[in-house]
């Protein structure tokens, strides 16, 4: 049985209790009446395709791969003589939290190899993060690190019968 009160007070607030119950119903009827709700990525602006850029200088690899390259990716375009293979390899090589251009850690264990005078330098900016880093072919892990960024940097593992 329904007990009707008649104190100000309980009318007040039974009344605020109805007014918003009523005020989220109307909008929730509202958005299902409209679709389905479809979340979408923001479109994509001109300064988004300015944000990976990378300027790769490249010397001493003795097989006329020397220069300095512009690349950008997504999309791809620039001078690099390898533009979709470069972005693809930076593409694999990134991920969340890490940083794709990260030197050899301190106290790594490598191997006493020299991979030749080779020597890169990259600049720019990738993933949204400014890029200054620089390569050499010194030993095994610097070696591996390069071979990380190749077609961004030029292949120079020995080529043909050894």
């Amino acid at each position: 049985m329904l007990q009707v009160t008649r104190s100000p007070r309980r009318l007040a607030r039974l009344l605020v209790v109805a007014a918003t119950a009523a005020s989220s119903v109307v909008p929730a009827a509202a958005y299902a009446a409209a679709g389905p709700l479809v979340l979408a990525p923001p479109p994509v602006q001109d300064e988004d395709g300015a944000g990976d850029h990378l300027t790769v200088t490249v010397r001493h690899t003795g097989n006329g791969m020397d220069g300095t390259y512009e690349l950008h990716c997504h999309p791809g375009s620039g001078d690099h003589p390898d533009i979709a293979g470069a972005c693809d390899a930076l593409d694999r090589g990134t991920r969340w939290g890490k940083d794709t251009f990260a030197p050899v850690p301190e106290g790594s264990v490598c191997t006493m190899q020299y991979g030749g005078p080779a020597t890169a330098h990259v600049t720019g900016t990738w993933a949204g993060r400014p890029v200054d880093a620089s390569y050499d072919r010194s030993d095994g892990c610097e070696i591996a690190r390069w071979g990380r960024l190749v077609p961004l940097l030029p292949d120079l593992r020995p080529q043909g019968p050894v």
